[in-house]
């Protein structure tokens, strides 16, 4: 037993180890390399402007846990790549944590290292958004999944509701996960069981108190994200249409899966070279288990249908709905399958755990240098229009160079523009300034109880990047503007497109310019 919890000791300090070193490397790297966010970062710090029980988008979490950061914070656009990696990290104990219920601390700690490389725990991961913010609380339903019909206890049946209660007020599309439950609880005939029945509507009565909040604002607001979502789910044209959406889909999963499969080659080959060389002293050696024998049958089967599912069940939807397929979607579809190798890995759990820490750590790496590098100083001396490129601060500071010299000694607090160009704009103004989303108070729930027109705004657009510019609400209040003027910058180096930005300027009222004055 101490033998026992000195070795589940030490796999815990190594795993937080590995996992703040991830966290650090990629948030560190794209804070140096990224002039400016990816677009759904920044839509998260505009949204992180007011704490609401919804957006007219998407539900509230991911803003949520923005707006407590940027308390603390401000909204630095590093940030973003912080807060995206430490959800990733989160996620990936819980990896851990599930692999510990039916396998060494070590062997755990192995699948860990191999789901760490995929791109939607590393590259994705600095993309501050929904999918990735939705990783930590899937993956923490499993566990509890797990823990609560394996050991039938009432506080993991509870403690399930609010992950999955959290995980759908994440983003809805972890309704996909709880069909993967319940073809699990099907295929083990769960349901034949008492205290399984009592245990899931113990669940779901949790799940309800956790999303009732939620559910109420969807009734005051017209159900708008539940409308957003059926939107991006566009019909296939024609039956061939959608056999391509499905393989378009799939290679595109492969590809974010390839850090990882590129590992397990590695860790197959260095094995088999090892086990060579150990045959030839001792001819037994090729007979070592592998572990997945000293899973259970009812493990491997969860390890299997609840890791499978997710991504079976949306090709079947999709291919018989002739819906599209996002590659987004699947961003939580193989949390489980760094268990996978499992099928295949033995013999010394030192000697493996070694061995998939080298490889794993050397990937990490490459990727995160990789990333860096072509997002940073290779798009911008190459002039790629790309987010990470984009001159936000220099933008700004234009911008508010521009309000200054019209309205003198009233600061800059609205910018009405698209959520891109307005919160490039936005987050470098100090103090802070909000932004109104295409003239929309239905978008911007932070001005609901402003009166927009007091101190005046600063409104900018331009096709350079947003094509559809300028939005209905934004060329209403364009014309309402007193001063308007153009601004040309360019996208990174000179080889880069030209930016041209429409600005105008909506004086403040005589009310606002006596309190500047005070």
């Amino acid at each position: 037993m101490i033998a026992s919890t000195k070795k589940s000791f030490s796999a815990r300090f190594y795993v937080l180890l590995f996992l703040l070193g991830m966290v650090a490397l990629w948030s560190l790297l794209c804070g140096i390399s990224h002039k400016s966010p990816d677009l759904d970062n920044m839509e998260e710090l505009v949204w992180a402007s007011s704490f609401e029980w919804g957006y007219y988008k998407h539900p509230p979490v991911p803003a949520w846990f923005m707006y407590g950061l940027t308390s603390l914070f401000g909204k630095p656009i590093w940030l973003t790549f912080l807060a995206g990696q430490l959800f990733s990290a989160i996620a990936l104990w819980f990896v851990w944590l599930l692999g510990c219920e039916f396998t060494t601390p070590r062997r755990a700690f192995i699948a860990m290292l191999l789901v760490s490389i995929t791109s939607y725990f590393s590259v994705r991961a600095t993309m501050y958004n929904h999918n990735s913010v939705q990783l930590w609380s899937i993956v923490a339903s499993t566990w509890l999944f797990y823990r609560a019909l394996r050991y039938q206890k009432m506080s993991d049946w509870l403690w399930l509701g609010a992950a999955c209660g959290m995980a759908f007020i994440t983003k809805y599309s972890a309704l996909i996960q709880f069909a993967a439950f319940f073809v699990f609880v099907v295929w083990q005939k769960h349901y034949l069981q008492a205290a399984a029945r009592k245990g899931v509507l113990l669940a779901l009565l949790t799940f309800l108190i956790v999303i009732s909040p939620h559910v109420y604002w969807l009734f005051q607001h017209s159900f708008e994200p539940l409308y957003y979502a059926n939107e991006s789910i566009e019909p296939g044209q024609v039956p061939f249409s959608v056999l391509g959406d499905i393989w378009g889909f799939s290679t595109t999963q492969l590809g974010r899966l390839s850090p990882m499969l590129v590992a397990w080659l590695v860790l197959f080959f260095w094995d088999r070279r090892s086990r060579n060389a150990a045959a030839a002293q001792e001819p037994d050696s090729s007979s070592v288990q592998r572990y997945a024998a000293a899973l259970s049958a009812w493990d491997r089967s969860f390890l299997l249908i609840v890791g499978l599912s997710p991504v079976v069940l949306t090709v079947l939807v999709s291919g018989i709905l002739g819906t599209r397929l996002g590659s987004s979607w699947a961003s939580t579809f193989f949390v489980l399958f760094g268990f996978y190798a499992f099928w295949w890995l033995r013999g010394n759990e030192n000697t493996v755990l070694r061995r998939a820490a080298i490889t794993v750590i050397a990937i990490q790496v490459l990727m995160a240098v990789g990333y860096a590098v072509g997002r940073g100083p290779l798009a911008y001396y190459t002039g790629r229009k790309t987010d990470s490129t984009f001159p936000g601060l220099a933008i700004s500071r234009e911008m508010q160079d521009v309000w200054r010299q019209h309205v003198p000694g009233v600061p800059l607090t609205l910018v009405a523009s698209d959520t891109w160009l307005g919160g490039n704009i936005a987050v470098h103004i100090k103090p802070s300034a909000n932004v109104f989303i295409d003239g929309s108070k239905q978008e911007s729930p932070w001005l609901k109880s402003v009166d927009v027109m007091t101190c005046g705004m600063l409104v900018a657009y331009s096709t350079t990047t947003d094509s559809n510019a300028p939005n209905p609400g934004i060329r209403k209040l364009y014309d309402q503007a007193r001063f308007k003027g153009v601004v040309e910058q360019r996208w990174s180096s000179a080889k880069s497109p030209l930016i041209v930005i429409n600005w105008g300027i909506i004086p403040p009222e005589a009310a606002c310019l006596h309190v500047a004055g005070h």
